[in-house]
Formats: C-alpha cells, structure tokens, sequence
C-alpha cells in the first residue's frame, strides 16, 4: 500500500510504502500525487484518559466493553493508542476497574491499542483545591502492598502512577516504582519544591496536567508548579483546551519545558463526545457546553475535561505558537518515548509499525479534519468509523 501526504515535520508530498504491518520506505513523490493540506502523521497517543461517550473507565458498572468502545471511537479523532486510567476511589472499585481493562485487553486489537494503565490516585494530596474532583474518603498514602495487589489485578499493566509527594512515605514508594518499571508521576499535589525536587531526585519523571489540580491560590515564588517547571527531569503534560489554563499558560509551559518535554493529553472524562446538555453524575448534575466545557450545572467549576486530542493539537499551534509538526510531536512521539515505545511509535519511518493519521490541516483556523487512520498497517476510512463515534449512553462517572 502506497500513501501520499505531507509527512509532518517534512516539506513536499512524500510517498509513504507499507508493506505488512511495517513502513518500509519513504521518498519524495510528485506534488500533484496528494493535495497540498493533506497531512500524514503518527497516531495519537494519549497517556491520560477518563473515559469518552459516556462511558467510564473508573466506575463501579464498568465492563470489558467499556475500553472496546473508547478505543473504536478515539480512533475516529486520530487517537490510535491510550492509557486507560482510573482514578481515585475505593480499592474495590479500583481493583474492578484494572480486572474489567485487562479482561477486554485479552483482544489482541485491544491490547494493541492500550500499551499500560494510568492510576492517578488515590496517593494523592488531601488538600481542597490539590485533590481536584477526587473524593476526599478514598484518598490515602501511598502503600506498597495495596499498590501491588492493584498491579496483580493490572496484570502488571500500570505504567503511570500519579501521586502527591507529600505524603509520609511517598519518596520511598517513588523508588519502589521506579526499581519496577513504572513512571511516578506529580499530581494533584500541594508539595512543597524541597517535597518536588525530592520527587525528582527519587525518580519522578512527569508532571500530570501541570498548573491543575492545585491551590486557587499560591505563593507567588517559590512553588510547585515552578519547581516542575524549572526541573528538565519532568516532562510536562498539560491540557490545552482553553478551560483548564488560559493560553497565555499554555504558552508559558511549552516555552519553559520546549518542545521535547511537553506532552498533551485530554484528560477526557465520560462527557467528552456527548452533545451539549445537562446530564447526571453519582447524584450531581454536569453541563457540556457548545464549546465543549464540562462543568458543575449552574456553577463555573469544571467538572472534567470534554477535549479531543486533535483539538488540542490545533489548540497549542494557536496558544503557543508552535509549528503543527512540533505540536504533532507533543501527541506522539514524546509520549511514546516517555513509554519507552519509541523505538516503534511516534515516527513516521522505514522499519516503524504502521499506525498513522491522514488529515486535511487548516492552517488558518488551526484545525484539522480526520480523513483516514492506518493500524497496523490497515488503512480504515473515517467513513467506516461512523459508528464508533456515535455517544454510547449518558455520562457515568
């Protein structure tokens, strides 16, 4: 199978030959082989993700079928990889969640697509403003041996944990983590910077969403959030859909981490995807707005993250003044090296697998339009995917 596009990063039409599941060469082609806007680029991979159409990863009623329909239907915006996560809750509920993820990853395509899981929580901090919207009762220290029975019912599929540092014990669990192959990461932490730069020492290597899940409120220096931003060990994930920071931080953030550090996830909750409307959550009501907000009904507190991870992209080329391709990168390769799946994802390369993002890119509105997506080295049409996307029920976490 031969593809013509724009290779992001590239300038020229490229022609992209894969054979099998593989990229197997990539030259110059003829400029009237593709149009001039078409542009062919790494799956997505996003490293944090609650849920989408209203379906949750975390909930007590979730099942195998849960990851199968997120999976379908983020491919449909580009999203070819995720890592799952759960957040805060019970060790019941918890527990449930990883078995439920790892009974529907026994699906090969499934498995493909979900590379680890993302725990974030419940070794989270206390603190109102730091803890977010994770409920306070299941929030805790960190403990190994609950970790470990997390990790058994994960079948050792937990890749990321976030956590606060400022809890007794924490600097130890993050060198326990480390030693077993998992990436600590700082979140939803009111530390303090000797609590971070110890995080750091101890092998902490991202800061979750950096600049949410903190105090209203800060010293104006020294902090937290300069701390991460000031430590080259992190890399930084941040969520760029105008709601959970202006873009004037978003800016801020690209330029203190650069390019190579920043990773964008969607931090998308079960009301990403769903129409505009109020709609019902563990006994509260939430409100997606037209422009994709997710907040409380009636109030201007967020209830979540409603972004699509190709809006995000387009978001940081116009926030922060990026290149498309550097903030393609943020969606791709740098998550995919911080997995350390570099070697195979994130690139558009001979001898890399063939999973790939074809879109038309509107470089004045700074958007793009999905026109096909190729997984494992099959081309699949964004008409054939029409299904997938459609909302699968009412919000649910």
């Amino acid at each position: 199978m031969k593809l013509y596009g724009t290779v992001a990063g590239t300038t020229g039409v490229s022609e992209v030959t894969i054979e099998g599941e593989q990229i197997v060469s990539l030259c110059p082609a003829s400029p009237a082989s593709a149009p001039p806007d078409l542009v062919i680029a790494p799956g997505f991979i996003d490293i944090q993700i609650n849920g989408y159409g209203g379906l949750s990863f975390g909930t007590p009623d979730t099942t195998p079928e849960v990851l199968d329909y997120v999976v379908r239907a983020q491919r449909g915006i580009g999203v070819l990889f995720i890592c799952p996560t759960v957040c805060t809750t019970s060790h019941e509920n918890t527990i449930h969640a990883l078995r439920m993820l790892t009974e529907a990853r026994r699906n090969p395509e499934l498995a493909h697509a979900v590379p680890c899981y993302h725990l974030e929580g419940p070794y989270i901090g206390k603190e109102d403003g730091p803890r977010g919207a994770h409920p306070l009762p299941h929030v805790r220290p960190p403990d190994w041996d609950e970790f470990r029975r997390f990790q058994d019912a994960a079948e050792g599929k937990i890749g990321i944990i976030t956590l606060g540092p400022e809890h007794p014990g924490a600097i130890p669990f993050i060198e326990r983590l480390v030693e077993s192959g998992v990436i600590a990461a700082i979140g939803h932490t009111g530390a303090t910077p000797e609590q971070i730069r110890d995080a750091v020492a101890a092998g902490a290597r991202l800061s979750t969403h950096l600049g949410n899940g903190s105090h209203a409120r800060i010293d104006r220096h020294p902090n937290y959030i300069w701390e991460q931003l000031a430590a080259d060990e992190l890399c930084a994930s941040i969520i760029a859909d105008g709601h959970h920071l202006p873009p004037s931080v978003v800016k801020s953030m690209v330029r203190a981490k650069g390019v190579d550090r920043t990773i964008l996830v969607s931090d998308a909750v079960a009301a990403a995807g769903l129409s505009p409307g109020v709609y019902p959550a563990e006994g509260r009501e939430i409100e997606v707005l037209p422009n994709g907000r997710v907040q409380m009904k009636g109030t201007p507190y967020l209830a979540g993250s409603g972004l699509i991870l190709s809006e995000g992209i387009g978001n940081t080329v116009r926030f922060a003044g990026v290149s498309l391709a550097e903030a393609v990168q943020m969606a791709t390769r740098n998550p995919a090296t911080l997995l350390g799946l570099g070697d195979t994802l994130g690139t558009v390369a001979p001898g890399r697998e063939a999973n790939l993002v074809l879109f038309r890119w509107n470089a004045q509105e700074c958007s793009l339009i999905l026109e096909s997506v190729v997984v494992r080295g099959r081309l699949i049409p964004i008409d054939e995917m029409k299904d997938a996307m459609r909302p699968a029920g009412q919000q649910a976490f």
